[in-house]
């Protein structure tokens, strides 16, 4: 007898892989799932009372939504805005890839505490107008769409921030938010060389200097922007065991997809990760959602056993990290990252159990292909230095880009990568004259 819940998923799919179509149900599957959470925690009432506040806070880092709506509102919110993203997906006929499959977790992620759909919709229209203004398919962007999203405070400030009437503050907040969608594509597009694609969020770097551009604007018209600090506590046994339970999961469902097997995940694992690498196109879309669950095993057990509070910047930088699992991060080459960087936060005047330290040691492995290149040594130091940076370069852009970790690794990318890079080959150089000159004397 044919298997038939798994032919019905595989239906003659290419080369053994799940279709699109599939793919696009199961991430359609998580969003149903995060909002039903949602509702088995708050009622409907407390969830739309939550949304609402959600939709017209001013969404800055660092605001949790978990604190200022309420765990339901923040999970149903994270359901509605992964659906927007999914739709704008589906509508563009894009593969669910790993970038693609990233993009959506970063969503899902950081709709926990800066995103949601006013925000998001106004940078989503940019992005279609640059394309169609460039006159290239939008699906050739859509990334820049999804992921663009990380600058949505920027709106929310406007509209909400400074107290202007809502008939102003609105088209002014889309308008800035348009704007930003304009210039994210062709911006992105020439940041990536700055770091070679040793930082995976380069969307983040790029948003980082558009954020840091529109903070000093407001600021020289005397509208400041400050950085926000609304945290939740005590919710650790729920969401932990939420966050496990999802993970075990995408284990199963990527274990059955894959043959009921292991099959490709040495071969995944002796990636570098180094950008664009597409985990999904590389080695299966069934591994790659094994990965995916052991990289948000690993951060959730990291956050645990420190003893932080699960709250929604940290469920984010959790599920983020987690789409990241099919686009080049895996345990090999974040683990040195992450503890790197708790040394840095054991060493500094920072507290380790802060929310702020135990993102950036989560988020920080957008740096995971140094390790993944140069090995356990740089991955430790790399991680080191982006705790220095970090906790210092959010005043640039006030807490306007979400992705505040993106926009420091890219700089620790930046610099630390030609310095490593020269030194390791000057190492491999000589070693090469010993080799040499050993053989030479031996004949």
């Amino acid at each position: 007898m044919p298997d038939t819940l798994r032919e019905r998923w595989r239906k003659s799919p290419p080369e053994g892989e799940i279709p699109n179509s599939k793919r696009l149900k199961f991430l359609t599957i998580v969003c149903i799932g995060l909002i039903l959470t949602g509702l088995l925690v708050d009622s409907p009432m407390t969830i739309l009372r939550g949304l609402w506040k959600i939709q017209t806070s001013r969404a800055n880092l660092l605001t949790d939504y978990v604190a200022l709506g309420s765990p339901g509102a923040a999970f149903a919110n994270s359901g509605l805005t992964t659906l927007l993203s999914l739709f704008v997906i589906w509508r563009s006929k894009v593969k669910i890839s790993g970038p693609v499959m990233a993009s959506v977790f970063a969503v899902a992620g950081f709709a926990f505490f800066g995103k949601n759909i006013y925000n998001s919709i106004p940078i989503i229209l940019g992005v279609f107008l640059y394309s169609q203004l460039a006159g290239i398919p939008f699906r050739n962007v859509v990334l820049s769409a999804t992921f663009g999203t990380c600058l949505g405070p920027a709106v929310s400030q406007i509209t909400f921030a400074y107290g202007f009437p809502l008939y102003i503050s609105i088209p002014a907040g889309y308008l800035l938010g348009i704007f930003i969608g304009v210039i994210m594509q062709p911006l992105a597009s020439r940041f990536v060389s700055f770091h070679n694609g040793f930082c995976l969020y380069n969307i983040g770097f790029t948003s980082g200097i558009i954020g840091m551009f529109v903070a000093s604007f407001m600021r020289m018209f005397g509208l400041q922007v400050e950085t926000v600090r609304i945290l939740s506590y005590g919710n650790n046994t729920f969401m932990g065991l939420t966050l496990l339970v999802f993970f075990s999961y995408l284990f199963l469902f990527g274990y059955w997809f894959n043959d009921k097997s292991m099959k490709n995940y040495s071969e995944l694992l002796r990636n570098s990760g180094q950008s664009v690498t597409d985990f999904i196109s590389l080695y299966g879309y069934g591994i790659s959602l094994v990965n995916m669950a052991f990289v948000g095993m690993i951060s959730t057990v990291f956050v645990l056993l420190l003893g932080a509070h699960i709250n929604g910047p940290i469920i984010g930088a959790i599920m983020m990290v987690t789409g990241f699992g099919a686009f080049g991060k895996h345990p090999k080459n974040i683990l040195p990252i992450i503890f790197g960087i708790y040394l840095a936060s054991l060493l500094n005047i920072y507290d380790p159990l802060a929310t702020g330290s135990v993102i950036s040691a989560i988020f920080g492995t957008a740096l995971a292909p140094v390790a993944g290149q140069y090995g356990m040594f740089a991955g430790v130091l790399a991680g080191f230095a982006h705790m220095s940076i970090v906790m210092n370069i959010g005043y640039l852009h006030g807490g306007m880009n979400l992705y505040n970790n993106g926009f420091s690794a890219g700089f620790v990318a930046g610099a630390f990568v030609p310095v490593i890079d020269v030194w390791t080959n000057e190492i491999r150089g000589k070693i090469r004259e010993r080799i040499i000159k050993s053989e030479t004397h031996r004949g």
